[in-house]
């Protein structure tokens, strides 16, 4: 293969027209946030509108750009097209836009409580139908460490497989139901409505399942830095992605140490990372590796972000240092 076809940038993301889920993720600390603020920045800037999600309780999002967002879109300062929200996808028990109680006192949240995991899946779902009904025209996912994402993205499998389990066995459940309803006076909720309400959500899922194992619509993109742990939890990460059919040809490899003159602290952490950047090399050979520095500042606010954003589509050349406008002398 020609090596210009795997080059160390992330330019067949932006430049792919059909594309439409981007996940972002990794072990924690290796700045997944800073980059999926980078990759929404770069998306923005050929796409019509632009959302990014962040579904890690730790909510980053608000700190990295230094605005306020909320569980709804909102505009990104600064831009025209990139709006931003930070979602919790753990159902809140007072939040009605998730789970409503209905007048016959059927609540399907209630009735769910019982089947592990089946919280947070309902919760994605409709966290899920919001983002759709929104029409962006690509949605990127700012996620919670490494745990925490595999479980969700296996969301959708595991929902579609519980709820056609569910509905194979529902002739069982009708003679029960109708038993109980006669015993309360018909106040106890039908099978008929129950059904109506998870075949809904069943919908839902069916698609968000075949989207997320199409890779013209949905890719994943690895976080990490040449550290042991970061590589392991990366290659583990990676494997468990195709296990579950989700597209990842992109790695970034994040805060490699380019040492200035008389630092001999930076001297050894740049051999100590060499070990771990000839694994990377070795292991993701047929990857787009982008390696992105580590900086003297935090790179927060737009203006930073924005300037950290070029490096996704231009090789970082240590021979001019990028210099952020928060950065001290």
């Amino acid at each position: 293969m020609a090596d210009d076809e795997f080059e160390p940038t992330i330019e067949n993301i932006i430049n792919s027209e059909k594309l439409k889920w981007i996940f972002v993720g990794g072990k924690g600390g290796v700045g997944k946030t800073t980059t999926s603020c980078s990759v929404a920045i770069q998306l923005s800037k050929v796409k019509e509108s632009v959302l990014l999600i962040s579904t890690d309780p730790a909510h980053n999002l608000s700190d990295a750009f230094g605005q306020k967002f909320t569980k709804s879109p909102t505009l990104v300062e600064g831009f025209t097209n990139l709006f931003a929200m930070e979602i919790d996808p753990t159902p809140d028990q007072l939040a009605p836009e998730f789970m409503e109680t209905q007048s016959d006192g059927f609540n399907l949240q209630e009735f769910t409580a019982a089947i592990p995991g089946i919280d947070e899946a309902m919760s994605f779902a409709e966290v899920m139908k919001l983002v759709k009904s929104l029409e962006f025209s690509v949605v990127v996912f700012d996620t919670a460490p490494t745990g925490h994402t595999l479980r969700l993205l296996s969301i959708p499998s595991l929902l579609d497989k519980g709820i056609n389990k569910f509905l194979s066995m529902q002739q069982n459940f009708s003679g029960i139901f109708n038993a109980v309803s006669g015993m309360m006076g018909g106040n106890a909720p039908s099978l008929e409505n129950m059904e109506g309400k998870i075949q809904s959500t069943k919908k839902v899922i069916e698609e968000i399942n075949i989207q997320f194992k199409n890779p013209d619509l949905t890719t994943f993109i690895p976080v990490c830095i040449p550290e042991f742990l970061s590589v392991y939890e990366t290659e583990r990460l990676i494997q468990q992605l195709t296990k579950l059919d989700i597209d990842v040809h992109n790695v970034i490899v994040n805060q490699i140490v380019y040492p200035e003159k008389d630092c001999s602290l930076c001297n050894a952490r740049q051999k100590m990372q060499k070990k771990y950047l000839d694994q990377i090399a070795d292991l993701y050979f047929d990857f787009h590796v982008t390696k992105l520095p580590l900086l003297k500042a935090e790179v927060r606010g737009v203006p930073s972000l924005k300037l950290f954003s070029e490096l996704l589509i231009k090789p970082y050349d240590p021979s001019t240092p990028l210099i952020l406008p928060n950065q001290e002398n």
